[in-house]
């Protein structure tokens, strides 16, 4: 098999013609999913839900529909070129910081902030195994899950990581349906009418800082939009289409490929939308009726409790093994692109040769090990899940935008922008683009001109230390 990486004139490949046939050759988005729908959408959507209750349901939904866009015009520079992430933030323009651009430099720096958000996951797997089975610590499962996500994915193969994502997806979703037909059957049933109040398109300034997180951290956000550009190349979406030798055959094929990518990526909005979707409206319906807003990963059993009320002993089972599909998905996700993403960076920075097979799969092996080990340790020291996970969602906004200037420098500045261009998806792309833009103003104005600088400043301090308090006594426990 060659190497997805190297664009070789001996690899090219007719794309599928029908809807059907690119089905059969869907895949990154799978990856991409399972690393979407995670602490973020579990944790973070569903407190929104529980403080801003149905109102802000549009928040989710614009959440998760804008930013497609963006990731497509990453993914079409993708296949057009052949190029990496880093290859691409390499290109564009600015200073450089030793041998890298200052964009890789800037989105290390921002990596390792996520250090911090992937131990704050880790953490959640740990939780909810200790909460299914208590005779381990959470601690020790938190060590236990560390090696053992390095064992699927050390080794790299991309088809492994793809079946093990579907797998995971299954699980994820199946478990988002059944608990909402479960609620159905709660005294916290949802009506239409409750569902008409989230598309309202109002935010109460009391959620603001909520909504302006779970947009940061739901849907797909910068890392996601990098990710997916490494699981293209591997899928074979570039390779398949060639170099690029200014012919009509290749520009024929380079279409082919797109649109393959193009139904990959709706295919899987289509899915992390639906599942972060039902988990908001479990704390608006559930949570916010009750006036109830559980500290971070006490919230899981909060809601087993109100279905194990309601259905029996048997649901506090389900919830948790649901739990537990929804925050192993992105752990699991988040390595199998780790190990990519540093070897590539650090191929940047001069420490090797990312284009180098045996180098890259012996880089990509190392980091499966290390990289989790380090996200165990930083949970057993911070023992603040929930904050670690938000940490990684403020984070993300911002390389969000880094992530919109490269799409911007694509589309306007080069030779591939102009690829197949068409006034529609620009419209679509602008829109994509001014919606995250307005939100993040919208947030900061909100913040800051209509709550007064002492109420913020307290409520924010109250909100972070009775979080704190809560979480280590429920880590201790």
């Amino acid at each position: 098999m060659s190497d997805p990486y190297v664009l070789r004139a001996d690899a090219v490949q007719a794309p599928p013609v029908t809807f059907w046939h690119r089905l059969q050759h869907l895949g990154p988005g799978f990856v991409l999913s399972a690393a979407i729908v995670g602490s973020g959408e579990l944790i973070a959507t569903t407190a929104l839900g529980a403080k801003a209750g149905f109102v802000a349901f549009w928040v989710i939904l614009v959440s998760c529909l804008v930013k497609v866009a963006v990731q497509v015009q990453f993914a079409k520079h993708t296949i057009l070129t052949g190029k990496t992430a880093m290859q691409t933030l390499d290109d564009l323009p600015g200073p450089r910081i030793g041998k890298a651009r200052w964009t890789i430099a800037l989105y290390f720096l921002i990596m390792l902030i996520k250090f911090i958000q992937m131990g704050g996951i880790i953490g959640g797997v740990a939780l909810v195994l200790n909460m299914l089975l208590p005779q381990l610590p959470v601690a020790i499962w938190a060590l236990i899950m560390a090696p053992l996500t390095s064992v699927l994915v050390y080794r790299g193969y991309y088809s492994v990581v793809e079946k093990t994502c579907l797998l995971l997806i299954t699980g994820f979703t199946l478990f988002a349906i059944t608990a909402l037909i479960f609620l159905q059957y709660t005294p916290y049933a949802i009506d239409w009418a409750q569902l008409g109040t989230g598309l309202s398109f109002s935010l109460p300034s009391s959620a603001v800082i909520y909504a302006f997180g779970a947009f940061g951290i739901t849907g797909i956000g910068g890392e996601e939009i990098i990710y997916y550009n490494y699981w293209c190349l591997e899928k074979g979406y570039a390779r398949h289409t060639g170099p690029n030798d200014g012919s009509a055959a290749w520009a024929e094929r380079a279409r082919g490929w797109i649109k393959v990518m193009q139904a990959d990526a709706v295919c899987s909005m289509v899915v992390y939308t639906a599942v972060t979707a039902v988990f908001y409206l479990l704390g608006a319906a559930v949570l916010h009726a009750r006036q109830e807003v559980p500290e971070g990963y006490q919230l899981l059993e909060v809601l087993s409790g109100i279905f194990t009320e309601s259905l029996g002993p048997w649901a506090r089972i389900f919830f948790m093994v649901g739990a537990f599909f929804v925050l192993y998905s992105t752990l699991f996700a988040g390595l199998a692109v780790w190990g990519r993403l540093f070897s590539d960076i650090f191929s940047h920075f001069g420490w090797m040769d990312f284009f180098d097979l045996r180098q890259r799969r012996r880089s990509i092996g190392i980091l499966s090990w290390v990289v989790p080990i380090i996200w165990a340790l930083l949970f057993l020291g911070i023992k603040l899940p929930l904050f670690m996970v938000l940490s990684g969602g403020i984070a993300g906004s911002v390389l969000l935008l880094l992530v919109i200037y490269a799409a911007l420098y694509f589309r306007y500045g080069t030779a591939t922008g102009k690829f197949d261009t068409s006034w529609r998806f620009d419209l679509v792309f602008w829109v994509s683009i001014l919606s995250i833009l307005a939100v993040s103003v919208y947030g900061i104005y909100s913040l800051n001109v209509k709550q007064p600088k002492k109420e913020q400043k307290l409520g924010f301090l109250h909100n972070f230390e009775h979080g704190k308090v809560a979480e280590i006594d429920f880590f201790q426990k």
